[in-house]
């Protein structure tokens, strides 16, 4: 059943666009994004394209990972004047690596009403589909670039026994992979998401091992999800 969803002011709305195919936003989403007063989106030529598939005309003020502390006080004054805002991010949910943190808690700590949208999550499509257990997930996001700092990250992860969770570029991925390779284990099983909901939408699956095997020499392209679950290291001491 279809309800229709009203928008109230003095409220923010995280709205989750989708990752690439534009058949996945919801209905809900699409009422949202009509009944707001603005847009406080990463990319307003990214989110004008969508808003234009759709048939919306909004302001948008530009939200994204290098705004100022102004932006944010800026929507804060918006929101407090009684006007409705959908914070949207250029694909999938708003704050989990992408843009929004700040501008959510600096709401709720405004008493400012927000609202979450359930929708499409790069994370969450590729965790289901890549066949590792789900039962316990660790959401790692972007690696740090200094390969110090990355390494620790992956190293604390890789002991709590659960699938993680990796978001790379793909200019990055096979660096990644070695690196884990060196803290899991080539046997630790691996999946490599890459353009999901979009025509070359692909899923490598097998060993570390293997999948920097496969992977040697071929040029990579789209948004990647790295999944890993294995802790042979630890393993291999407990039986030393």
């Amino acid at each position: 059943m279809q309800i229709e969803q009203k928008t109230t002011g003095r409220t923010l709305y995280i709205v989750p666009t989708p990752l690439g195919n534009l058949s996945d936003i919801t209905a809900r989403a699409v009422q949202i994004l009509q009944g707001v007063d603005l847009v406080a989106c990463e990319d307003t030529r990214r989110t004008g394209g969508l808003l234009t598939h759709l048939g919306i005309s909004k302001p948008m003020w530009s939200y994204h990972a290098h705004s100022s502390v102004m932006k944010t006080r800026r929507l804060l004054e918006a929101l407090d004047s009684g006007k409705s805002v959908a914070l949207v991010c250029d694909a999938g949910t708003p704050g989990l690596s992408d843009p929004g943190t700040e501008l959510i808690q600096a709401a709720i700590g405004a008493g400012i009403p927000v609202i979450s949208l359930p929708g499409p999550c790069a994370a969450i499509t590729a965790l289901v589909a890549s066949g590792l257990p789900t039962d316990r997930f660790f959401f790692i996001g972007f690696l740090p670039r200094r390969t110090a700092r990355a390494r620790r990250i992956l190293s604390r992860a890789v002991a709590l026994e659960s699938t993680l969770v990796i978001y790379e570029s793909p200019y990055r991925t096979m660096d990644t992979l070695q690196l884990l390779e060196e803290i899991a284990g080539p046997d630790a099983a691996i999946v490599v998401a890459r353009e999901m909901t979009k025509i070359f939408e692909e899923y490598i699956r097998g060993t570390l091992g293997n999948v920097l095997k496969q992977l040697q020499g071929r040029e990579l392209k789209g948004e990647i999800v790295i999944m890993c679950h294995g802790n042979n290291h630890s393993e291999r001491e407990s039986e030393q």
